[in-house]
């Protein structure tokens, strides 16, 4: 939503899961088709944006006589609060799913106050 593009292409806002622990948040995202040479993943003004590509299997000498399945691009776009370590992002891929860890800035882990005797 809100994309302008320049190629008429489907684009698919990608399903994900985000699970939050104690040193970090952890984005899980289905891209099928996407493997590391065709996503793309930035940071720009606490702005994180996923894009992956997908190009469509050409089948030579077969003819389409029927086509539930689509092909498009995955775009999906996050803000971030400044309680994520921007500097220690770690993105990985397999199988089409994608794994983001946002590690927690050391200002907000929660810390344990040792406690003396008087």
């Amino acid at each position: 939503e809100g994309v302008e593009r320049t190629k008429p292409r489907k684009v698919f806002k990608p399903d994900v899961d985000i699970i939050e622990e104690k040193e970090e948040t952890v984005l899980t995202a289905d891209l099928p088709g996407v493997d590391e040479k065709s996503l793309d993943i930035t940071l720009e003004k606490n702005v994180l944006t996923i894009r992956g590509r997908v190009e469509a299997e050409i089948l030579e000498g077969l003819r389409l006589a029927y086509g539930e399945y689509e092909v498009g691009d995955y775009e999906r776009t996050f803000s971030l609060s400044d309680e994520v370590d921007k500097d220690k992002i770690q993105a990985t891929i397999r199988n089409g799913v994608l794994k983001l860890v946002l590690p927690k800035a050391a200002e907000v882990k929660t810390r344990k106050i040792a406690i003396a005797a008087a």
